[in-house]
């Protein structure tokens, strides 16, 4: 996938494209049903496949005071997560306060039909763009027909009583509902990190742990978890604490993985860590024996979730 960053559009970069246009935030399996109907078509067309992002995400700007907000991907985990749906060209466009104020008109007309030469446009059900969310499909199929490109709108994705949206994946998360969110995603929800240097505690316990820098903005909810964790291109099962530990005074709120079988130093490192159940709150124990009696016991139930392998992706 070719990946082009710009607010430039006055050199066309395609003669022909089929595109889909959104945040795409988590590129769970309704955006991934959204890409496929994108790359179908494309190929039918014999056109590009053209993904058309946004960073930052709008609210960062529009609502730049709004904390509740959470990301669930890092733009470079949502960049290699498009990369690997087959799309063929990624558009990101800065966004600021500047390119919010375009309409949608001048939008369609600058850069899906001059800089991309769009053919057709996929959305999904409720998505709208530009100006005062002027960009809905009645307007598109407008638009479209106007400047000779056609409009495909997705239903809704999802099962019975499960819409497959970023909302319900930052809602099933921060409540950690790790195994409904798997099932949105089509793969585990995933945070990215470097190893730090923590107060030591779980050395000191015999289960030594990584304190990790986390680079993403939505983490699970405080607990315990046990998890897959991607260290050097090896898969490692492991058990993830999340919170303060009230045992030991508390301290700040921190991220540590217990890694099992794995004893090298992993300082500076990046790992990914991969959430697949939730097994515990965190508890204030009456001593130190009995949380060590307690992370026996959580390593042991940890062991026998991830036994099953790493939950695959759904399709």
């Amino acid at each position: 996938m070719r990946t082009v960053t710009t607010d430039d559009f006055s050199s066309p970069i395609a003669r022909r494209s089929v595109v889909t246009i959104g945040n795409f935030d988590g590129v769970h399996r309704g955006h991934q049903e959204i890409f496929r109907q994108v790359i179908k078509m494309a190929k039918e067309q014999s056109a590009l496949s053209v993904v058309i992002t946004f960073n930052p995400h709008p609210l960062r700007v529009l609502r730049p005071d709004d904390r509740r907000f959470r990301l669930i991907t890092t733009q470079d985990q949502k960049q290699a997560l498009i990369s690997e749906s087959g799309i063929e060209l990624l558009l990101v466009i800065p966004f600021s306060n500047k390119f919010a104020s375009i309409t949608a008109e001048q939008f369609v007309h600058t850069v899906l039909h001059g800089y991309l030469g769009a053919c057709f446009v996929v959305i999904g059900h409720d998505y709208a763009f530009g100006r005062n969310r002027e960009g809905n499909e009645l307007f598109l199929t407008r638009m479209g027909q106007k400047l000779g490109f056609g409009v495909f709108s997705l239903e809704p994705v999802g099962d019975a009583d499960l819409l497959f949206s970023s909302s319900t994946v930052r809602r099933l998360v921060s409540s950690g509902d790790m195994s409904r969110a798997t099932h949105i995603l089509g793969r585990c929800h995933s945070i990215v990190g470097s190893v730090i240097h923590g107060r030591e505690i779980g050395r000191s316990l015999g289960f030594p742990t990584a304190n990790i820098d986390v680079k993403n903005e939505l983490i699970p909810c405080d607990g315990v978890y046990a998890v897959w964790v991607s260290v050097n291109d090896e898969l490692l099962m492991g058990a993830c604490s999340i919170g303060v530990n009230p045992t030991f005074d508390g301290g700040g709120h921190t991220v540590e993985v217990f890694l099992f079988d794995f004893e090298a130093d992993l300082y500076g490192q990046n790992l990914v860590i991969h959430f697949v159940n939730r097994l515990r709150d965190v508890v204030n124990f009456p001593d130190v024996d009995a949380l060590i009696s307690q992370i026996s016991t959580d390593v042991a139930r940890a062991r026998l979730i991830l036994s099953a392998g790493l939950p695959m992706e759904q399709k």
